[in-house]
């Protein structure tokens, strides 16, 4: 089994080295059409208006200045309530197999209607996400731009925000540059980390373009990952026995920056991540040593982050009210209801 385990993960390398375009950019149609998604959907991003308490934008738990994710380890949404799973980072999402630790939306741009519609989240409906949108005058001219239609849909505001997010990649990191022919790219103890990381296994789950991302696994294969969180994986979703602890694999794109980890963010340093894993999915004890040189490795996939400014939003409109008082009103019975 072991050696099985050793010729599949150096498999897995050969085939990932192979790429030439290992994590280059998302390859996007520059067409004037996408690229007025694109800046609709930044727009978008920023806008606290979509939450029922219009105070919450995307950006509030997948924060750009903080490596797409949120420092906490389960984001805080409507009302001051907790989400139920961490917040991954929105760099690189473009290209997973899906999206959520679940997997329950195929693409962005099923992702985007989740957060927004989510009672723990944003805790909008479709048709007041639609309403308070139409009520701005300044977006109209974007959205006829962008999708030839002054009046948005819900569908398309959520596709606007896909295309943002595509944008959102972090190529040329070290390991990249590597891979494609710098051999002084690594230092040694990172080229060590990565010898480790195919030895051991764990290219076999964090493989692909984003080392990560490309299936569905069970955390705790070897044995138990214990956790008070009560997330099932993709159980939740199929409510299948066999899907119990069965989670998206993490990318590693960024990792070192992305802390706190795993599904229920309750691990808070690297190492112990590494430790962790080793233990839980590989049967492996690994030595300080080791789990040293896997992290210096995990740190040469820092890419370059895109810098993104915050744009100015375009003012609420004289109808903007009603629907900031439906919002409001919503919230005030909500928010008794807590109590």
């Amino acid at each position: 089994m072991r050696t099985k385990l050793i010729v599949g993960s150096l498999f897995a390398f050969t085939a990932l080295s192979s790429s030439a375009a290992l994590l280059d950019s998302v390859n996007i149609p520059q067409t004037p059409q996408q690229e007025a998604k694109i800046e609709l959907g930044k727009m978008l991003w920023f806008d606290p208006r979509l939450s029922l308490s219009g105070k919450i934008s995307c950006n509030s738990c997948h924060d750009l200045s903080t490596n797409g994710a949120d420092t906490k380890p389960l984001s805080i949404g409507y009302a001051g309530r907790k989400g139920t799973v961490n917040s991954p980072t929105v760099f690189n999402a473009g290209k997973q197999i899906a999206q959520f630790w679940d997997g329950r939306a195929k693409n962005l741009s099923e992702q985007a209607t989740g957060p927004i519609t989510n009672p723990l989240e944003m805790a909008m409906t479709p048709e007041l996400a639609e309403g308070v949108i139409r009520s701005i005058p300044g977006y109209r001219p974007y959205f006829e731009k962008a999708f030839g239609s002054q009046n948005p849909t819900f569908s398309e505001i959520a596709e606007a925000l896909a295309a943002f997010e595509s944008t959102l990649t972090t190529p040329n990191s070290p390991f990249e540059r590597y891979v494609k022919g710098d051999k002084t790219a690594l230092t040694q103890q990172q080229i060590d980390g990565l010898r480790l990381f195919r030895r051991s296994g764990c290219i076999m789950c964090h493989n692909g373009n984003l080392l990560g991302g490309t299936s569905f696994q069970k955390v705790g294969s070897v044995r138990p990952y214990i956790t008070n969180n009560p997330s099932k994986g993709k159980m939740d979703i199929t409510g299948k026995p066999w899907d119990e602890m069965m989670f998206k694999v993490p990318i590693l794109l960024n990792i070192e920056k992305t802390a706190p980890y795993f599904h229920d963010g309750a691990i808070r340093t690297l190492p112990e991540a590494v430790g962790t894993m080793a233990d839980i999915q590989l049967d492996a004890n690994l030595s300080a040593k080791q789990v040293n040189d896997i992290v210096a490795f995990l740190h040469s996939l820092n890419g370059e982050v895109p810098k993104i400014e915050k744009p100015a939003l375009p003012p609420s409109g004289p109808e903007t009210r009603k629907y900031i008082e439906e919002v409001y009103l919503r919230f005030c019975v909500s928010r008794s209801s807590l109590f």
